[in-house]
């Protein structure tokens, strides 16, 4: 069992930057894909990043390339999202979610653990 709790959410203004980062329980922290992903009002909960195990490699959504850095330190079990340039639309409540499968996981199905979200509101 994996408990994930995010935090550094907030009202910014366009433009501006916000951290994000999840701390997890447990002790295999390491051993899991990492994800975040956002849900607007009325809409689905979709991909923003992923990172693997090691940290080395990543991915993201189209939307938020070269805005957001997603990033983890398992001596701490803690990942990261800082987000720069943010945007109205980047508004959302923000989810970080663990995956044991193999592979970046693109969808809220392939996750195991999540978080309970983190605010993010962006004005214009």
């Amino acid at each position: 069992q994996v408990q994930l709790v995010e935090s550094g959410g907030g009202l910014v203004q366009a433009g501006g930057s916000l951290r994000l980062s999840c701390a997890a329980s447990s002790r295999t922290f390491s051993t899991y894909i990492m994800g975040w992903f956002r849900q607007a009002p009325g809409k689905e909960r979709r991909f923003v990043a992923g990172i693997y195990q090691s940290g080395l490699t990543t991915h993201y959504a189209d939307s938020v390339k070269g805005r957001f850095t997603i990033s983890r330190d398992n001596a701490k079990n803690t990942v990261y999202l800082q987000m720069n340039s943010l945007k109205p639309e980047d508004t959302a409540v923000y989810y970080c979610a663990a995956r044991s499968g193999v592979g970046i996981g693109f969808n809220r199905s392939e996750y195991d653990y999540w978080g309970q979200g983190t605010q993010v509101t962006v004005s214009s």
